[in-house]
Formats: structure tokens, C-alpha cells, sequence
């Protein structure tokens, strides 16, 4: 009755959440008690007993006791990864849609909702209240990632099934996008999980999170303690085979499609111990006192971290920290190819940069430890080296950028903090005031603002083209993954968008519609 062109595009692109994540029972949640609500950071439907810590969710959750278990928080952080990994849903007090809890919740395609002001969270004696109800551990609770809404109590959930109509579906939007779609993945499960759902590479590697487990964060403390050059590449050295592991696993995983790997970009206060204990610990494995330790993480304290000590600027201060990424990689691509045969080109991604020259000083580190590298294992291997576009002055200056510039991708999360001058994390707190008296209609962290940041993405692209007609473009912010924002991508002249595993489907339709839309209009 109608051609599959007119199919496509008859399909809301963000409707396809429902086919990939838990819901709840309808009849289950006409009986369900409200008791508040967040943003809705990642999609889905989660129920279990209300954990207040990491170390609790992997005991009772996934891969502990097998129970259903929702994380509770003020915020997360990365240390919380395993305990994210085991529980069904995360519910946070503070953050915002791009916060850590969500961009994380988002790639497992975990429920979560984040930044619900109204939580009253003590963490010490493990209760929080909300709605004028008192929750303890152990204690049900239920949380909707499509809407927000928080619920008192074990509210049914039922899963999905995807059917081979959502395949031939996808089959027609491959066939009309012309946008290649890539994953945000920093890990084997979920790179598996994103290439099942149609990713064609990935690209955002965030380095960052490879250091979390309890095995690895030890020997980055000693790395960023570390009182001397010498003292801080021994500590880089011990993090090589854990790096290089992951990466190798990941290449594996991939089985030749490309992979871009963004090198350490989170201020260093995020690695730091936070309790005593752990201050203790590292104390006595550094030979130091705790009055040192103490010392040295007063020393560190920004007041404003996310503009601060990160990105490019680590690599210009440390360049070991480059040179050992840089190694960690090479030898776990040639390893890979040597291994499987699979024909690797590395994409190595320098954070945060917002001039030229500091990107030619991480690159030349980067080029002098790769070459080496494949000196060593008699390698011809190719590799490329470009920037994330995150910084207005990137963007503005783009021509002399991509004078050394491979590729640009644009880190949309970071660029709108920096364009609107808003914390990604603490905006929840005033934004709401400005939907209501329509100051503005949307927020900025889940739709891509095509009037201001959107100018910054263009300009970008027609400077960086200037200079380098063959220059590569993504976009690796969670922007590209939103119907609205792969449109605008798409029209501007990207080579592809990346987003989490989950939002893969979503990005592969919204392509397609976005290229039907064009031809309609020529």
C-alpha cells in the first residue's frame, strides 16, 4: 500500500526507544504511587531495592546475588561503575542529561533519572526521602527513564521483543541514510552490544573510564601524586597492559571497523581519593604520611574543574601521559592485526583543544611514541591524529586547526556548556524556570541548538573543508543521537554521527528520514 521510502519516514525516529528498553506493565502502573520526579537521562523502566552505594549494588545486584537493585546517589562519579554495571536502574539527585550518571546510564542502556532536586539523600545512614516518603535500604522503588517519574514500591516491568519488522526497517533506512553511524563505547560489552544494533565503528573511546576498577585507580593516584618525572612514568608504565588489554579487546570486538580513542580528558580531581580509607591506603603505598596525600589534593583542588586542569592541557603539562596512551595503543592495534588479521588505522582524538599550537605539542609527543612503536615491531602501520571541536575558539579558528587536524569531531556536550556558559551538570537547577516563561523551548543538552551552537558546528566545517578538502567530521556528543540534531548533521555535511549503543537504531532511521527529506525538497 505504500513504498518503503514512504515507511521510513512515517516512523517517529525516537519512538524506537520502547522497542529497545524495559517498560512497565500498564496495568501495574494505574496503581502506582508517584512520589516525584527528575529528568528523564536515559530510557527505560527499573525496579529493585534502593542500594546507596557501588559497593553494595555489585554485591546484591547483577553478577552478585542476582537481586534487582536501583543505585541511589547525590551524583555518581566514575569510581561507581561497577555498581551502575549491577543495578537495574540509577536515580540521582544532582546532574543534568549530559551528567556522568546519564552519558553512562546511556551507553548500558540502564534506566536512569538524574538531577531530581526534591531528593533529600542522607548517604551515611542510608536513607533519602521524596514525596513526604521516607525510603530505606532495602526498600522497592521504581523509576520511569522516559518520563522521569519516580514510584513508591516494586511497580511490574515487562521486556521487549524486537521482531524481524524492526530489522527490515533498519535494512531501508541503510539503504536511503548517507550518514555513517558510529557508538560511544569504552568497553568490549558495549562496543558487542552497539554493533548488534547496527554501529559501523566507534566514535568516542573515553580512555578515562578504562582506569576506574579497583585494580587500576591505585596506580593512576600514584601517576598524578607522583612528585617527580621519573616517579610518574613508573606508575604510567603499570597502567600500560591494563590500557593496552582493553584496547586489544576492544579491536577484537570490532573485527576491523574503526575506532576513535579519545586521550585522557577529565580534570584530575575526579581520580582522587574521596574517604579516609582510601587516603590511608594510598599513603602507605606511596611511602608517604596521610598529611601528604591530604597535601597534595588541596594542591590539586580547582575551583572551576570542567575549564580547568583537563583535555590537551595534561598532555602539555605531563607528555608521559601521551606517550603512554600513545603506546597502549599502537601495540595493541598491530598485536590485533598480527593476531586476527584485521586492517586497524588508528584515530587518536586530542580533547579540549582551543589552539593550534597545543595541538601541534600533544601531536608531535603522539607521532615520536607512535613511530617508535612501530619501529620496535616492524610495523607499517597507519594512524591518524585530530581534535574534538569543544571549544568556541576551535570552532572559530577551525582553518588553522585542521592544519594539523586529521579530523574534527564535535564534542556538542562540552561546546554548548561553553557557548550557553551553563554547567551541563547544575542547569536542571534554572532551566525550568526558563521553559516555563519560554525563554527557551528546549534544553540545549538534549537537542542540539542549532541558532548558536549549530553556527560554531557549520562555521567548523566549512573552515576546517577550506583547509583540508578531505577532512573527516563527526559528532560525538550525546546530540547525535536525537532525531532533530542527526538532521541538522546530516545537512551540514558530516561523515557520520556517534551516540550511545541503545540510540544506535535511533540515529541510523533519523539519517535516513534526514536524506529522504532532502530529495523531497530538491
Amino acid at each position: 500500500m505504500i513504498t518503503p521510502k514512504e515507511a521510513v519516514l512515517r516512523i517517529e525516529a525516537k519512538s524506537l526507544d520502547q522497542l529497545l528498553h524495559p517498560t512497565f506493565d500498564n496495568e501495574a502502573l494505574k496503581k502506582a504511587h508517584a512520589v516525584g520526579e527528575g529528568l528523564p537521562a536515559s530510557p527505560g523502566a527499573a525496579a529493585g531495592k534502593v542500594v546507596f552505594s557501588a559497593e553494595e549494588a555489585k554485591r546484591l545486584g547483577k553478577g552478585g546475588a542476582g537481586e534487582r537493585v536501583v543505585l541511589v546517589r547525590l551524583e555518581t562519579t566514575p569510581e561507581d561503575i561497577e555498581g551502575m554495571v549491577a543495578s537495574q536502574g540509577i536515580l540521582t539527585a544532582r546532574g543534568g542529561r549530559t551528567s556522568h550518571a546519564a552519558v553512562v546510564a546511556r551507553g548500558m542502556g540502564t534506566c536512569c533519572v538524574a538531577g531530581c532536586g526534591a531528593l533529600k539523600i542522607n548517604e551515611e545512614i542510608k536513607v533519602f526521602e521524596l514525596g513526604g516518603v521516607t525510603f530505606k535500604e532495602g526498600d522497592y522503588i521504581s523509576l520511569d527513564g522516559n518520563t522521569g517519574k519516580i514510584y513508591a514500591g516494586d511497580v511490574k516491568t515487562k521486556d521487549t521483543e524486537i521482531a524481524g519488522d524492526f530489522g527490515r526497517i533498519m535494512d531501508w533506512a541503510d539503504k536511503y541514510r548517507r550518514l555513517g553511524v558510529r557508538t560511544n563505547a569504552d568497553n568490549p560489552r558495549d562496543t558487542k552490544k552497539a554493533i548488534e544494533l547496527g554501529a559501523e565503528g566507534i566514535g568516542l573511546c573515553r580512555t578515562e573510564h578504562m582506569f576506574f576498577e579497583s585494580d587500576r585507580i591505585p596506580k593512576i593516584r600514584k601517576m598524578i601524586l607522583a612528585s617527580t618525572v621519573e616517579e610518574r612514568e613508573n606508575a604510567l608504565n603499570e597502567l600500560i597492559p591494563f590500557q593496552k588489554g582493553d584496547f586489544k579487546a576492544m579491536y577484537k570486538e570490532l573485527k576491523g571497523l574503526p575506532m576513535t580513542v579519545r586521550y585522557l580528558d577529565p580534570p584530575l580531581h575526579e581520580f582522587l581519593p574521596n574517604t579516609e580509607e582510601e587516603i590511608k591506603e594510598l599513603a602507605k603505598d606511596m611511602h608517604l604520611t596521610v598529611e601528604d596525600i591530604k597535601n597534595k589534593c588541596d594542591e590539586l583542588h580547582e575551583f572551576n574543574p570542567m575549564m580547568g586542569h583537563r583535555g590537551c592541557r595534561l598532555a602539555v603539562t605531563y607528555p608521559e601521559i601521551a606517550r603512554m596512551q600513545t603506546r597502549a595503543l599502537m601495540e595493541a592495534a598491530i598485536e590485533v592485526k598480527e593476531e586476527d588479521g584485521y586492517d586497524i588505522v588508528p584515530e587518536i582524538m586530542i580533547p579540549l583543544v582551543g589552539e593550534v599550537k597545543e595541538l601541534k605539542f600533544v601531536k608531535d609527543i603522539v607521532i615520536e611514541t607512535a613511530e617508535l612503536v612501530k619501529k620496535e615491531k616492524h610495523s607499517d602501520m597507519k594512524y591518524h591524529i585530530g581534535t574534538m571541536i569543544e571549544i568556541p575558539r576551535a570552532a572559530i579558528t577551525a582553518d588553522k586547526i585542521a592544519e594539523e587536524a586529521e579530523f574534527f569531531s564535535f564534542g556538542t556536550n562540552d561546546l554548548t556548556q561553553m557557548t550557553f556558559g551553563f554547567s551541563r551538570d547544575d542547569a536542571g537547577k534554572f532551566l525550568d524556570s526558563y521553559y516555563q516563561n519560554k525563554i527557551y523551548e528546549i534544553d540545549p543538552f538534549a537537542k542540539l541548538d542549532q541558532v548558536g551552537v549549530g553556527e560554531l558546528v557549520k562555521m567548523a566545517v566549512e573552515k576546517g573543508k577550506k583547509t583540508r578538502p578531505d577532512i573527516k567530521l563527526g559528532i560525538c556528543g550525546e546530540h547525535g543521537g536525537e532525531p532533530s540534531s542527526v538532521e541538522f548533521c546530516h545537512n551540514v555535511g558530516l561523515n557520520y554521527v556517534s551516540c550511545s549503543p541503545f540510540r544506535v537504531p535511533i540515529a541510523r532511521l533519523a539519517a535516513a528520514q534526514a536524506a529522504l527529506k532532502e530529495k523531497q525538497t530538491k
